[in-house]
């Protein structure tokens, strides 16, 4: 085996190994997740000798409310989807006619992603809480729902306890803390929809009535969708410790070959 030979073997083993390492390093920082709100606790471990801090953020709890089939469903079977919420009433004169519309517009706009590019969205879940639930029966939700072309399969309108829908509002989706104006204890009538991740942790506010707002919502629910957790391991880093045991045998094999067919030093001359 030629020099040439031996040096482009090299570059084929290895060229996957260092690519890898590089397109990680460079793309850790080009890319800007959503940012994550409310820590809970911040915890302190130690990893490859050296102290680390991670913060655990709050996640949302669970809660049981009927949607518009007039099933019981609860957030705790959403875990692993991104969750988009907003709050309404169906005998708003003003914004909660829009802000469905735009919501519908999302719903539209995922199924179009679905069917033209075969990306799967069944990971997406749209909640709209109702914030009259006296007077948004389970029947009126349907009536509504159907009005406006709502997906019973990706979008759920809540009602149930007022006591649980407003709870979740203001003590599990903030709401209180981003949205002072238009959200109080008695009566929440805000224009702002709110984004979870797939495990319940609030990722962003975004306001219903801005188309802006509205695409980079869009934008942040793709990047969510392809969100690594840390805790888990990449799957191509995977693939390439599998080929470890490959790459020694092709390395001990080189070595070998050449040491075989090194040339002998030149005799000294008598």
């Amino acid at each position: 085996m030629s020099q040439k030979a031996l040096l482009a073997l090299c570059i084929a083993i290895f060229l996957p190994v260092v690519s890898y390492f590089i397109v990680k390093g460079v793309s850790r920082d080009a890319i800007h997740m959503p940012a994550h709100y409310y820590p809970d606790d911040v915890v302190e471990s130690i990893k490859n000798g050296k102290r680390v801090s991670d913060t655990i953020w709050h996640q949302t709890g669970d809660f049981k409310l009927q949607n518009q089939l007039g099933q019981t469903v609860s957030l705790h079977e959403l875990r692993g989807k991104i969750v988009v919420a907003d709050f309404f009433f169906t005998h708003c004169p003003s914004i909660c006619p829009f802000l469905t519309k735009n919501m519908k517009g999302l719903q539209d706009a995922l199924k179009m992603k679905d069917v033209t590019r075969r990306v799967d969205t069944s990971f997406v879940q749209f909640l709209s809480f109702s914030v009259d639930p006296e007077r948004d029966s389970v029947a009126q939700l349907k009536k509504y729902a159907d009005h406006f072309g709502v997906n019973p399969d990706v979008w759920w309108m809540l009602t149930g306890p007022k006591k649980t829908i407003y709870d979740f509002a203001l003590n599990e989706a903030k709401l209180g803390l981003q949205d002072g104006e238009g959200v109080d204890s008695l009566f929440i009538h805000t224009q702002k929809f709110v984004v979870l991740d797939r495990k319940g942790v609030v990722r962003g506010y975004y306001n219903g009535l801005d188309t802006l707002e509205l695409s980079k919502l869009a934008e942040d629910i793709t990047l969510l969708m392809l969100e690594k957790d840390k805790d888990e391991p990449s799957p191509v880093l995977a693939q390439l410790k599998g080929l470890w045991p490959i790459y020694i045998a092709v390395i001990v094999a080189v070595v070998l070959f050449v040491w075989i067919t090194r040339k002998p030093a030149n005799e000294p001359k008598i």
